[in-house]
């Protein structure tokens, strides 16, 4: 039986591309985001996968990257799951500033307490402990005994949801994830066995 899970961070969205904190706003792809996606849906066709069901989140960027990415596969009519549950990390107040223009506020060491611990949040917003705790439960009852059972899954979501899943299927610390980078349209492909360990990893990453 084949446990397949690939999951892919969304293409490059026009908040990307502005070097703006994104968090649950909603940009749409940029040109480049657009080929992102199309070449990751090749990718994962050139291997011959197949999905039984897709999950995203209820960002657009995220759900183009995926629709573009099925349309390469042949399986525009799959069954998808749409859940905020998968959305990006809330970046609060930070929402929608230029990276500069936030450390010109805050200050350079404050901002980066912000971005690269994992507990602290922004004001009004999210750590990436939070978002784990949101991501992980959805995570453990609606999609992983979908792939321990044999169902071949691909999920589009966002670089700190995915970064939550791969903390919990990597057995990685919170420490070890924040200096995982995660490049815009890169599938990683990973195989499992009947208790939801990893058995084979490709990462697609050009």
């Amino acid at each position: 039986m084949e446990r397949l899970l690939v999951i892919v961070r969304h293409g490059q969205s026009e908040w990307n591309l502005k070097n703006l904190f994104t968090g649950w706003k909603d940009p749409d792809l940029t040109e480049k985001g657009v080929s992102e996606a199309h070449a990751a849906g090749k990718a994962l066709k050139e291997l011959g996968l197949e999905f039984d069901v897709a999950y995203t989140s209820a960002l657009s960027r995220a759900q183009r990257t995926l629709a573009i990415m099925l349309d390469e596969l042949g399986q525009t009519g799959l069954d998808t799951v749409r859940d905020q549950a998968l959305n990006e990390r809330d970046y609060g107040d930070l929402t929608g500033l230029n990276k500069d223009d936030a450390r010109d506020k805050w200050g350079e060491e404050q901002v980066h307490i912000w971005r690269r611990s994992f507990d602290i949040s922004p004001p009004g917003g999210e750590s990436l402990k939070d978002t784990a705790e949101r991501v992980l439960p959805y995570f453990k009852s609606e999609i992983l005994p979908r792939v321990i059972a044999g169902e071949r899954v691909l999920i589009s979501a966002h670089g700190n949801s995915l970064r939550a899943l791969i903390m919990e299927l990597e057995g990685l610390s919170g420490e070890e994830i924040l200096k995982r980078e995660l490049g815009t349209g890169r599938p990683i492909v990973y195989r499992l066995d009947e208790n939801g360990e990893i058995t084979d990893k490709q990462d697609l990453a050009g």
